[in-house]
């Protein structure tokens, strides 16, 4: 998909999920004992990390302190990105894509930032059932060149061949990706291998800015990634003691303003991160082809609209979120209900189906509420 329209189909997911579901519903109250009028709402957006716009939503005592912490959220995003990026090499660092470069020739030197990345995607590999498999490089490299292709529309438009999908299936075993901690090196024991970390690192990286701002006292914000968003401590307005995040309907377009929600999460300290069909995708006649590719298949996984995992850990959530969307219902029920995951479906028919703890925390199918309890 071409970067321009990346950015504006993140645009209007971001558009969505915040306002729809934060004016008016976005906002959480704090219980602090700081009267509300102390604290001012702001927000700040910028477009130059993870293929999307990052937008900050928080509440400080005046603009200089809230600009100080987006700046500073701004030079994380990038520095990760450019850490986390496949496609691109940048002067000073060895990244993903530098490991990619090395494959089957020699291990490659990494910042601690991709050890943890690659050893956390390595651990839940297993966990998953393999649903989440960094490896899968090759196989998505050759999606992604369609999508791009193919993203502004064509009457011309395929899928790629299953001889192709599967011969680059050869190079994704997950066993060959050494990490080597002593000597803080990545290396993909085979030619041919590829590295893609999307299924996690803008979860990941969310996390990881949320959590450095908070280390450096800003305790009232939302961050959104797209898909992605993390909540930091109650907003202090004095009303709400949570944020309000709105679901995106497939079902309507997500360039209007207007358009209705799925259904409203209440959360605070917590991730609320979705996948989706309805984003990133090109179309070969009436078939929609979208970016989540089921590691079994090979093909894009068909089994839900949209799908929302609520965590208190972004990266995990990215992660879950990724790897239930390639599951069908009855396996995808019985693991959220294995790990305590809080879950929402959105099928292809407009229905709607949530595990039970996620029950409290919806506006419209729990009646909950952001309001300080009195």
């Amino acid at each position: 998909m071409k970067r321009l329209i990346a950015l504006l189909l993140g645009f209007c997911c971001i558009f969505s999920l915040l306002f729809s579901g934060c004016e008016g519903q976005e906002a959480a109250g704090s219980s602090s004992a700081v009267p509300a009028e102390v604290y001012t709402k702001y927000q700040a957006q910028f477009f130059n990390s993870f293929d999307t716009i990052i937008q900050i939503i928080g509440y400080t005592e005046t603009e200089e302190e809230f600009q100080g912490y987006a700046a500073m959220a701004e030079e994380e995003f990038l520095r990760l990105n450019n850490l986390f990026d496949r496609f691109h090499e940048y002067e000073g660092i060895n990244n993903i894509c530098t490991i990619n470069q090395n494959a089957g020739v020699a291990p490659v030197e990494v910042p601690e930032e991709i050890l943890d990345l690659v050893e956390f995607s390595i651990e839940w590999y297993d966990q998953t059932g393999g649903q989440t498999n960094i490896a899968m490089g090759p196989v998505l490299n050759i999606w992604h060149s369609y999508m791009e292709k193919y993203a502004g529309g064509s009457p011309d438009a395929v899928l790629p061949s299953m001889e192709e999908l599967e011969a680059a299936a050869e190079h994704t075993d997950i066993t060959k990706v050494q990490v080597d901690r002593q000597a803080g090196t990545v290396f993909l024991e085979e030619e041919g291998m590829m590295l893609d970390v999307g299924a996690v690192a803008k979860g990941y990286a969310a996390q990881m800015v949320a959590d450095l701002l908070y280390e450096q006292g800003f305790h009232s914000f939302l961050i959104s990634a797209g898909g992605n968003i993390v909540t930091k401590d109650a907003p202090l307005d004095g009303i709400r003691a949570k944020w309000g995040i709105g679901i995106q309907d497939p079902q309507k377009d997500s360039s209007d303003p207007n358009a209705s929600s799925a259904e409203v999460v209440f959360a605070v300290n917590e991730a609320v991160v979705t996948s989706g069909d309805y984003q990133r995708f090109y179309m070969v006649g009436d078939q929609r082809v979208h970016h989540i590719i089921d590691p079994d298949t090979l093909m894009p996984a068909g089994y839900y609209r949209g799908l929302t995992v609520v965590h208190e850990d972004s990266g995990l959530a990215d992660l879950f979120s990724t790897a239930l969307f390639c599951m069908d219902y009855d396996s995808c029920r019985a693991f959220a209900q294995e790990h305590d995951l809080k879950v929402l479906w959105i099928f292809a028919d407009g229905s709607v189906e949530y595990t039970d703890n996620l029950l409290p925390q919806l506006r419209d199918r729990g009646g909950a509420t952001a309001a300080i309890e009195q």
